[in-house]
Formats: structure tokens, C-alpha cells, sequence
């Protein structure tokens, strides 16, 4: 899936080996007074990504099945909401909990319980997106996902979007969805520790209640970064990013680098507004 400022587009391969291409117009969200205000852009601008991914998902595992096996619209919303209050409990209350309970039995000071949260929250993340790699459909994914970060990366260069000429950049990228979760983490410790003490129950929710505050504040630091990624002071604060994308990311196939570049270019040409976004369309495999 590419994304723009005003389209996005996602490209999948069936199973007659044709690219399938679905352009959608942004919501207006993205062009409202909205998502110009700090803090409250990101977490307004990161639920709807929330859905565009969701529903991008859906699109290519329903073009991979017959009609009356497809996914309908009504479980898009009860995947997306099975997958948050999933995603809280193994990567917020879990943590907390086990710090907790840690804590209090080798009798250590709140810092370090906090710092023992934000150790476990990491391992967890870490060890998810590794784990979840060794999972065939997933490591497709994750090369995908790399395929994705060539492309934009030729285009950022000026290079054309050719397989051969794409398949020479990285596969990192500063402005990857990855970061924001690594910066979550960090952030977690941070925010939790202003807190204070409290007592277990108290603190699950806490936990709870402050994933807004922590999905906005990453959010806004993700901006900055990436903006100053051309600094060299800033790379040492954007390696660990990079060093994580090194799991979510694989080396991509030439498909994958094609079907990578027609996403890219759908969403370039809808963002012109030389294709009606919201427009379904196909193209037979190896068409450039």
C-alpha cells in the first residue's frame, strides 16, 4: 500500500499472477484545519491509517479467494477492534503487570520498576515481530514491506521506477511505521514514570488510559525525526529505527518490487489527478 496526501493506492498479484490495483481518495480528514494541530493530528491521522490498513489487508486476502469465502464488511470493524484491545493487553498490561509483581519482590525502587515495564514492553515487540516473521504468509509481508521502502526510496532519489533500478536501494526507510512503535516504548517509560506510584489495578488502567497521549507524542516525535533525518547529529537517534526494520523488512523478490512500483505509481498518478481515485483496475504480470 502507498499513501499520499490526498490517495492511496494498494497493488496486489492474484492468482492468475495479474496485478489488481485500488486507488481511494483520502478521507478529508487529512485536509482539514485537523490535521495541522499538534498532538491531535496523530492521533486522528493514525486511527484512519488504522482502517486504510485494515481494509488493505482485507482487499488482498479477498482476492485470493472465492467470492463466498470473502471477508465482509462487518468483520473489518471487529478485526480492527479484536486487534487494539489485543495489542493493549500484550504490549501495555501484560508489561505492566509483570513489572509490578517484580518490583515488589526484589523490593526495587518505582524507577526501576518503571524501567523494568518499558525493558519487558520491548522485549515483547522485538520478540512479536520476530516471531511472527517465521511465519511463511508473514515473511511475504515483510518482504512486501521492504519493496515498499525501495520504491520510495528510488523515487526520493529521482531514479526511475524500473525493477532493476529499485532493487538497488535499502530496504529501511526513516519514516516507517515500525518507528513509531519503537518510540512508543521509549516514550513509555518516560510518561509512566511521571505518574508516580500506584497500586496495581490503578496502574493497569493508567496504562490504558494514556495509549492516546503516547500515540499522539510519538506520533509528533516521528515528524521531527524525519524531518531531521538529513542532519548527521540525528542519526544515532534514528539507528535503533533502522535496527528494527532489519526484522520487519525482508529482501524482496522481483514481483514484489513490481507490484511495489505499480502501487507507487497508481497512488502518484491519483495524487495528479490523472486517475479517478477509488478506480479498480488490473494489469497482466510483467506489464511495466
Amino acid at each position: 500500500m502507498m499513501r499520499g496526501r490526498k490517495a492511496c493506492a494498494v497493488a496486489v498479484r492474484d492468482p492468475q499472477g495479474n496485478i489488481v490495483i485500488d486507488r481511494q481518495t483520502l478521507s478529508g480528514i487529512y485536509r482539514s484545519p485537523l490535521a495541522r494541530l499538534p498532538l491531535l493530528r496523530g492521533l486522528i491521522l493514525l486511527a484512519d491509517a488504522l482502517v486504510l490498513g485494515t481494509r488493505a489487508l482485507t482487499f488482498s486476502a479477498n482476492l485470493q479467494v472465492p467470492e463466498e469465502e470473502r471477508v465482509k464488511d462487518g468483520s473489518l470493524a471487529l478485526t480492527l477492534i479484536t486487534s487494539l484491545v489485543g495489542g493493549i493487553i500484550l504490549f501495555f498490561l501484560a508489561p505492566a503487570g509483570a513489572a509490578y509483581f517484580l518490583q515488589r519482590w526484589l523490593a526495587l525502587p518505582e524507577f526501576w520498576g518503571h524501567v523494568l515495564e518499558g525493558l519487558f514492553r520491548l522485549g515483547l515487540l522485538v520478540t512479536y515481530v520476530w516471531a511472527i516473521g517465521l511465519i511463511p504468509e508473514i515473511r511475504r509481508v515483510y518482504g512486501y514491506h521492504g519493496a515498499e521502502h525501495m520504491t520510495i526510496n528510488a523515487f526520493e532519489h529521482g531514479v526511475p521506477l524500473e525493477v532493476e533500478q529499485v532493487s538497488r536501494f535499502s530496504r529501511e526507510h526513516v519514516r516507517c511505521g515500525t518507528a513509531f512503535l519503537l518510540i512508543v516504548v521509549v516514550f513509555s517509560v518516560l510518561l509512566f514514570a511521571l505518574i508516580g506510584p500506584l497500586t496495581l489495578w490503578p496502574r493497569l488502567l493508567s496504562r490504558v488510559l494514556l495509549v492516546p497521549v503516547l500515540a499522539m507524542l510519538a506520533y509528533e516525535y516521528l515528524r521531527l525525526s524525519a524531518h531531521l533525518a538529513r542532519y548527521p547529529w540525528m542519526r544515532p537517534l534514528l539507528w535503533p529505527n533502522l535496527i528494527l526494520q532489519r526484522i520487519t523488512t525482508r529482501q524482496p523478490d522481483e514481483g514484489m518490487i513490481e507490484v511495489a512500483i505499480a502501487a507507487f505509481k497508481a497512488m502518484y498518478a491519483a495524487e495528479q489527478g490523472g486517475i479517478s481515485a477509488g478506480e479498480r483496475g488490473s494489469r497482466g504480470a510483467g506489464t511495466p
